[in-house]
């Protein structure tokens, strides 16, 4: 197929326009975080002392070494038992498809639409009757509860593109169901396994409604959960919250920079699939 100029300038004017839609907030929050605290910045001017000591006065004021390490606890009690489940869930809807599998997989698809706010109150009461409240198992159980449909979709599309010869190989030459799926099938879903585990990353580590609700104290939250308590103690503080929203936002913008190649990898290989 033969593309003329004007769709390829077109192509690259736009993709100039989404960059700065994309950058330019990112630019502003890092513009306003060096500017003197206390003070109420006006547009993109650059402060003539950059107060780069705000980011190391917004990690001491939110206690972010506490929501660090709270982040981190979250993030391996949700991504990895959610990775778990959904694959196994999605080899046996996508591959071994036992019976019954259609409706399962209806039910997956209905859990799709399910928003998080329409289960919030639900959960709430849920998580105190069983003595949850305000520890980090009430943001970790609904988490996997909550991405599992998502998970196991993701996961069931990549297994069900997965040609049978394979697996007719494997069992001719003796290999069982397990083996199949750890030996031949797993190796194999590596690419679609890391791309949903950056998502739950991302989602995991931004949450904020659960955290927010279901934990009063904001050193077992999550770290955007926490910016809400840092908000109402230094909403007045314009650049300090701007430097601790950066601080906040920094280790998702780096887990996806050093991943970007292998996620869009996977979205390209699950698209050349489809």
């Amino acid at each position: 197929m033969i593309v003329s100029r004007r769709e390829v300038f077109l192509g690259r004017a736009l993709l100039v326009v989404l960059m700065l839609v994309t950058v330019v907030p990112f630019l502003t929050l890092f513009v306003t975080a060096l500017h003197p605290p206390g003070t109420y910045p006006a547009g993109l001017a650059w402060p003539e002392d950059p107060h780069w000591s705000n980011f190391v006065d917004a990690f001491t004021a939110a206690n972010m070494g506490a929501l660090l390490w709270s982040s981190v606890l979250i993030e391996i009690g949700v991504v990895p038992v959610t990775l778990l489940i959904a694959t196994l869930a999605g080899f046996a809807l996508g591959h071994l498809r036992p019976p019954g599998h259609r409706a399962i997989f209806l039910t997956f698809v209905v859990g799709l639409t399910l928003p998080f706010q329409a289960v919030i109150v639900p959960l709430y009461y849920q998580m105190r009757d069983m003595g949850l409240l305000n520890t980090r198992w009430a943001i970790i159980l609904p988490l996997i509860g909550l991405y599992m449909p998502f998970a196991v979709m993701w996961m069931r599309a990549h297994f069900v593109t997965m040609p049978e010869e394979l697996s007719e190989a494997a069992r001719i030459d003796g290999a069982g169901t397990w083996k199949l799926f750890s030996r031949i099938h797993l190796p194999l879903s590596i690419p679609a396994l890391s791309s949903l585990g950056i998502l739950l990353f991302l989602w995991t580590w931004n949450q904020f409604l659960l955290a927010v609700v279901l934990v009063d104290d904001p050193a077992r939250r999550t770290m955007a959960g926490a910016l809400g308590a840092f908000q109402g103690q230094w909403g007045t503080d314009i650049p300090l919250l701007c430097a601790g929203s950066l601080l906040i936002l920094t280790p998702t913008l780096l887990v996806f920079l050093v991943f970007q190649r292998r996620f869009v990898s996977a979205l390209m290989q699950g698209a050349l699939k489809g």
